[in-house]
């Protein structure tokens, strides 16, 4: 199914446009996912809170790709919207290339790094061993879920949702089928959910890399050799950093978070964290997914200078964006004793802790979208700077000083609310700034 970036969308046209990138990005979310779930049932709490403790390294170096083809899809979309085509795809090609040289060097920098990173994160005697091993195996792929973040991005910008989603399914099934044999029936423990993570990323980023380099495809996108240039390549990273800082920021908070965790809770606390981070991991996914697919519309459209489909793609994803909050809240609330069991069942005192904690942190989905999705709303209109900050400050700024500040007033139960109150004061700042552009870019 082919999208036209430059169509008037109703909301039948427009979820008809999002959908496959929606699910794209689900079954994207669901690798870490089925990772956790299978370590934590057949390996083990210890081993479930080593691989929480290590998963932001991964998640970080990984996030460059994001960076890339948020900020390259942007650029590419609204040089088609300007009609020029052929720059176009030199353009889409150059920031494949960056992407391989950007990730091989990060990788080449933490394998050797990898048992210093997981003491400074707090890794004790028994969890090290288990940090380096899931994290030098998932660091060890990084090209490849570099790419394939990157693809997933452009196949929307390509015009081929559709074709995405289908790599992206045999991909995550892949994952899925490979987690139960490999830790649950072969018991290789956490090196085969890693192991099962990374050859499923190599079938994601090795199809679209094929599928992008044959001249037969009927794609408005084609990989062939091209210069490195500077200028775009700045242009596409200062815009898609908003992207990259936004997962580092929530790297970073992960780590602060499992450092205040482990001082209160010990090893349950990383474990109930690393429960409500996969059930967000899912439903931030289904935002991230309508914010890839939004993007090169709204950016199309700002390149032809249409106003008249930037309001209306404006007002339609304030919409969306709403009602899938209300629903998400309604669903965690609702769910919140099954998935804890799930993950949890075997141990009473690490699930009551999650259950209470799932109930708390259910209420940040109510503005959760409309937030993820002011930072990549700017982004398409290549407003680089004002993105930065609107993620920084959201995701940052508001979030550290949660986490630091709330447990001093109201010790361990303040660490639950925490981002609770960091959701709610980046809401307030997002609308603010939705606010004030209004009238330069005429949504």
């Amino acid at each position: 199914m082919a999208v036209n970036l430059g169509a008037h969308f109703t909301f039948r046209k427009l979820l008809k446009a999002i959908l496959p990138v929606v699910l794209m990005q689900v079954f994207v979310s669901i690798y870490s996912v089925v990772d956790g779930f299978f370590v934590s049932n057949f390996v083990g709490k210890t081993a479930f809170a080593a691989v929480n403790l290590i998963m932001p390294v991964p998640m970080i170096a990984g996030s460059l790709g994001f960076m890339i083809g948020a900020g390259g899809s942007a650029l590419v979309a609204k040089t088609m919207g300007e009609g020029d085509k052929k720059k176009a795809n030199q353009l889409f090609s150059m920031m494949v290339f960056f992407a391989i040289i950007l990730a091989a060097s990060v990788t080449a920098i933490l394998i050797p790094s990898m048992p210093y990173v997981a003491k400074a994160l707090g890794a004790d005697e028994k969890m090290l061993p288990l940090c380096v091993l899931y994290g030098d195996i998932l660091v060890g792929g990084i090209i490849l879920f570099t790419l394939q973040n990157l693809f997933q991005t452009f196949f929307m910008t390509a015009q081929k949702p559709m074709l995405g989603f289908f790599i992206t399914v045999g991909a995550g099934l892949t994952n899925i089928i490979l987690d139960g044999l490999l830790v649950g029936v072969f018991k290789m423990g956490i090196a085969g959910a890693a192991a099962a993570t990374v050859i499923a990323e190599a079938i994601g980023a090795g199809i679209s890399l094929i599928y992008f380099i044959d001249k037969k495809n009927d794609s408005l996108l084609h990989l062939s050799w091209a210069k490195l240039e500077i200028k775009p390549l700045l242009k596409a990273v200062s815009n898609g950093s908003s992207e990259f800082l936004t997962n580092v920021s929530v790297s970073i908070v992960n780590i602060v978070y499992n450092h205040q965790l482990m001082s209160f809770f010990g090893e349950n606390g990383v474990s109930a964290y690393g429960v409500l981070m996969y059930v967000w991991m899912i439903f931030a996914a289904i935002f991230v997914g309508y914010n890839i697919a939004s993007l090169p519309i709204i950016a199309y459209n700002y390149g032809a200078k249409n106003h008249g489909e930037l309001h209306n793609m404006f007002w339609k994803s304030l919409v969306f964006l709403g009602v899938c909050g209300v629903a998400m809240f309604g669903f965690a609330e609702a769910m919140s004793y099954p998935l804890s069991m799930l993950f949890t069942s075997y141990d009473p005192e690490l699930f009551n802790l999650t259950l209470h904690a799932f109930i708390i942190y259910a209420i940040i989905y109510l503005t959760l979208g409309i937030n993820m999705w002011t930072s990549a709303f700017f982004t398409a209109l290549n407003n680089g700077l004002v993105s930065l900050l609107v993620s920084l400050a959201r995701v940052l700024v508001f979030q550290l000083i949660s986490i630091l500040v709330l447990p001093l007033i109201f010790g361990a139960e303040g660490l639950w609310w925490a981002i609770v109150v960091a959701e709610l004061l980046g809401f307030l700042m997002c609308i603010s700034f939705l606010f004030l552009f209004r009238k330069k870019y005429g949504y």
